[in-house]
């Protein structure tokens, strides 16, 4: 079979089940898409960045990935009405899985989607400057911030705060202080064991304000969302989608472990029940019937990190 061939089969067992099942979503009434948004569109730039897509050990996504998996990434891209061509989210390979992680981009979008938000930005706050805010069942309200030109210092950044305006003059605020802003950066592959900050020369050393306003934004973006009584398909998918990427990733290392382990044949003989292979059983994958396919083929040991920060 030649690779147009193999491309054509694997794009029939997945972009065109995929699109099968949005469309029965919506004669469900269990989806509705903003205005503007195309999901052929949507699943058309996500098929042509899957062609380009690689894993660590650059081999091309569409050859290691399962067809499960890749059915199931360009689900929760278009349920969640997002495209990769507006940088609202990426694909990235954990050994044969295929994962797509939202962007903050992409968690805006969702936010306004859900929400209704007009409007949804993030300030850094440095040192000196002056912050009051009133505690309101547990909700911070009246934030008042004033701020000298002269404080304005990357090295200065003592927390940064997100704004999500609402519907009827509601607003949502989040805050948090550099120090959780860097636990926050520190659950991503770029930051050592033992790091405290930021090393020189890093994005999130030179675009320091950039990466604050980010990490925020994310942060109230999700709290907020979680903090509703929305129960629609779009929630699900929202919520799954972070929870699918960090099992796939968490699978795809203990995999890779798992083969770095050598045996020394010559120093000590090996006994039978030293050699016995123990099966890792495999995750569950969700109940909810929106999945297209299950993820029940065995792990390869490729990974993949993301170009994009998760915070």
């Amino acid at each position: 079979m030649t690779a147009k061939n193999e491309l054509a089969m694997i794009k029939k067992d997945t972009v065109d089940v995929v699109a099968s099942k949005v469309k029965e979503f919506q004669e469900k009434g269990e989806l509705h898409f903003p205005v503007g948004y195309s999901p052929e569109n949507a699943m058309k730039s996500a098929w042509l960045t899957l062609q380009s897509t690689q894993d660590k050990n650059k081999k091309p996504a569409l050859e290691v990935c399962t067809k499960d998996s890749v059915a199931n990434s360009l689900l929760e891209m278009v349920v969640q009405g997002l495209n990769p061509a507006k940088k609202q989210g990426y694909f990235i390979v954990y050994g044969n899985q295929l994962t797509f992680q939202r962007s903050y981009f992409g968690t805006m979008a969702v936010t306004k989607r859900v929400s209704g938000a007009n409007e949804i930005d993030a300030t850094v706050i440095y040192e000196e400057d002056e912050v009051d805010y009133d505690m309101l069942n547990g909700r911070i309200t009246n934030l008042q911030h004033k701020q000298k030109f002269g404080n304005i210092k990357k090295d200065k950044i003592v927390g940064a705060y997100a704004v999500i305006k609402l519907p009827n003059d509601q607003v949502y605020t989040e805050v948090m202080t550099i120090d959780e802003l860097r636990m926050a950066w520190s659950k991503a592959q770029f930051w050592g064991k033992d790091q405290t900050k930021e090393k020189a020369g890093s994005t999130h050393d030179e675009f320091k304000q950039e990466m604050a306003k980010k990490t925020v934004i994310n942060r109230a973006c999700k709290r907020y969302l979680n903090s509703s009584d929305d129960s629609s398909l779009v929630m699900d998918y929202f919520n799954r989608n972070d929870t699918a990427a960090e099992e796939a990733k968490h699978q795809a290392e203990l995999s890779e472990n798992a083969n770095k382990e050598v045996i020394d044949f010559e120093a000590e003989p090996v006994t039978e029940e030293e050699s016995e292979v123990v099966s890792q059983s495999e995750s569950e994958s969700p109940k909810d019937d929106g999945q297209v396919f299950s993820n029940g083929e065995s792990e390869k040991t490729s990974n993949q990190e993301s170009n994009e920060p998760p915070f």
